[in-house]
């Protein structure tokens, strides 16, 4: 008996060849990583987060830092164009009543003769003296106390001192027993508010005139 040979046996032997290699192409192609793909990939993404998370940081931190000092600054702004608007001593404490804490405070005796709550450790408190004021009597001061404001928990304050507006809106340092008798250097004091060794100072002089640096 004859044995019959196709015409087309080397091509169904190649066949499956070529369907081997086309697989393999398709293993290799942009739709698939092999493990060197992956490592590399890995690597990459690695050394990129590794250069930009500290600049992310640093970001944040410039960030909250700079809007720790808007709001000293426009506090110190309101508090002057308060005592002038209203006749009345307008006082800003800072780190009170708790740290990264200030808030504007009307005077409630005299430059001279303070009242014992112009110097009291709860003064600043919420609680005591509300903001709104409970009544806008004269008799039963005070009445002009502003809110407590905070800054970003992750900035601090460093350099600080009560800083006291006459209706006149010139601005006198607030001496330890809470009297002020001297103006501000006609350079200004600074207040200080600080995040590692990030650092922004509010100017005050002693015309009143507050800026940032």
């Amino acid at each position: 008996m004859t044995n019959r040979v196709s015409p087309n046996a080397d091509d169904e032997v190649a066949m499956p060849l070529l369907t081997l290699g086309a697989v393999r192409q398709t293993l290799r192609s942009s739709n698939g990583f092999t493990m060197v793909d992956m490592v590399i990939a890995v690597t990459l993404i690695a050394t990129i987060s590794a250069i930009a998370i500290p600049a992310l940081k640093d970001f944040g931190d410039a960030v909250a830092i700079g809007e720790a000092a808007r709001a000293v600054q426009t506090e110190l702004q309101q508090a002057r164009m308060k005592a002038v608007a209203t006749n009345r001593i307008m006082r800003v404490r800072f780190n009170c009543p708790a740290p990264r804490q200030f808030r504007t405070l009307e005077l409630i005796g005299t430059p001279t003769i303070p009242a014992a709550q112009d110097t009291a450790g709860n003064r600043c408190d919420n609680t005591v003296y509300p903001y709104p004021a409970a009544d806008n009597n004269a008799v039963t001061l005070p009445n002009l106390d502003g809110p407590v404001r905070r800054i970003d928990p992750r900035v601090s304050f460093g350099a600080t001192q009560t800083i006291e507006f006459r209706p006149t809106g010139v601005a006198y340092s607030v001496n330890a027993n809470g009297t002020s008798t001297t103006t501000l250097p006609a350079n200004g004091v600074g207040i200080t508010v600080t995040k590692g060794n990030n650092v922004k100072t509010i100017t005050v002089n002693s015309l009143g005139k507050i800026s940032t640096q």
